[in-house]
């Protein structure tokens, strides 16, 4: 099969894998047949209007893994594997949760994806230590590469866990992930996913999770790095009783362009949800939030609160928030909002009258508005590094 462009730039070609299951042959040729049918987003499409991909489709990128890292020996009640060697526990999740039927990378990723594990938290385990998934990669030999790095994360019922997802490195290459996570009944999983690529990378991330019965997921999504970083999370509260709590950190500098869209779909009665994403930008920077709250016809009782909060630091900095709400159903907690604007005025002029120097005082303004998310991130070295991070990107007070 060819790819889409034939032109000069990113063209993905099809390269069956030897010795490959037959399923998996088979839904990598379906997946990109796919991606064949829908092409690369343009800005024509609703979803990427505000993000251009020209510098991705553009380029002509080779394709090289990146490695995949565990920071610890896993614990008891964890297993952690190739998925060739999974394909039981995966079939009914692999290339299922997050679907590609309308997503170009994702169907791209379920095509080439070079690098696939299955992560499974047992029925019942309670595991204590973090689980510290990392990609990094070695130095680009060519200096522009693309990987397609993949995850399955298997939360059995009554399980409890926290997994670290890591995105770094120094070079120019192209990161086109995916993520599914299921939970099952009353299993707690919270997911923190630290993107902090060379700015001269280009990150696109699909990430989706199904929830069941008196399941709860908690996602931490923090973006620095990369010149264009996306994210697509997709959380399906699919049980009764269902939880999810979403919160999100970007913060861009130069001409980075950092674009979340995040979806929130209540498919069962009494679930809640609740999200909060900040964002921001200095320099010439860009920013992107789409967040999308559905109620299904069935889901009554629902309770779903978003925000999204944007502090903009410069005259060249430029963000585009859209929180939307779908409610097909009468009994329900529905609210959601949006602001945009600078540093506050009056406690800038607070903070200056109390002989604080302008710098520090706009410095500690801006860093409290964005630690109030990164604090929330439950694992301390994690949590370190963002608060790190966020003072020597928006200037820590002396």
């Amino acid at each position: 099969m060819e790819a889409v462009a034939a032109e000069k730039g990113f063209s993905p070609r099809f390269h069956a894998v030897p010795g490959e299951a037959r399923p998996l042959a088979d839904l990598r040729r379906r997946a990109f047949q796919r991606f064949e049918e829908l092409g690369f987003p343009t800005p024509k499409d609703e979803a990427w209007r505000y993000t251009g991909l020209q510098p991705i489709t553009g380029t002509d990128w080779t394709p090289r893994p990146r490695g995949l890292r565990v920071s610890l020996p896993l614990p008891a009640g964890v297993r952690l594997w190739p998925l060739a060697e999974a394909l039981a526990a995966a079939g009914p999740h692999f290339g299922v949760i997050a679907g590609f039927q309308n997503n170009a990378f994702a169907a791209l990723n379920t095509a080439l994806f070079d690098e696939a594990v299955v992560l499974e938290i047992e029925r019942g385990a309670r595991v204590a230590e973090p689980i510290v998934l990392s990609f990094g990669g070695e130095p680009a030999t060519n200096g522009a590469e693309v990987s397609f790095p993949r995850i399955l994360i298997l939360a059995r019922a009554g399980s409890q866990a926290s997994v670290v997802e890591e995105y770094e490195g120094a070079d120019r290459r192209l990161s086109v992930a995916v993520t599914e996570i299921a939970l099952e009944d009353g299993a707690i999983l919270a997911h923190t996913k630290l993107q902090n690529e060379s700015e001269e990378a280009y990150h696109v991330h699909t990430l989706a999770a199904r929830l069941a019965r008196d399941s709860r997921f908690t996602s931490h999504n923090v973006a620095f790095g990369s010149a264009l970083a996306r994210t697509d999370l997709h959380v399906a509260l699919e049980g009764k009783g269902a939880e999810c709590h979403l919160f999100g950190l970007y913060a861009g500098k130069g001409r980075q362009h950092l674009d979340n869209h995040t979806v929130i779909d209540h498919v069962q009665p009494h679930c809640a949800s609740r999200e909060l994403y900040k964002g921001v930008l200095d320099g010439a920077s860009r920013g992107v939030f789409h967040g999308k709250i559905i109620v299904r016809p069935d889901a009554q009782k629902t309770d779903a609160v978003q925000t999204n909060k944007n502090l903009i630091l410069s005259r060249e900095a430029l963000v585009n928030s859209t929180p939307a709400l779908e409610i097909l159903a009468d009994d329900v907690k529905c609210k959601h909002g949006s602001t945009t604007g600078q540093l506050d005025a009056a406690a800038l002029f607070y903070l200056r009258s109390r002989g604080i120097g302008e710098a520090d005082a706009r410095a500690l303004l801006t860093y409290a508005f964005a630690a109030d998310v990164a604090e929330r991130i439950p694992v301390g070295p994690v949590r370190l590094a963002v608060e790190r991070e966020l003072g020597v990107r928006l200037g820590e007070p002396r």
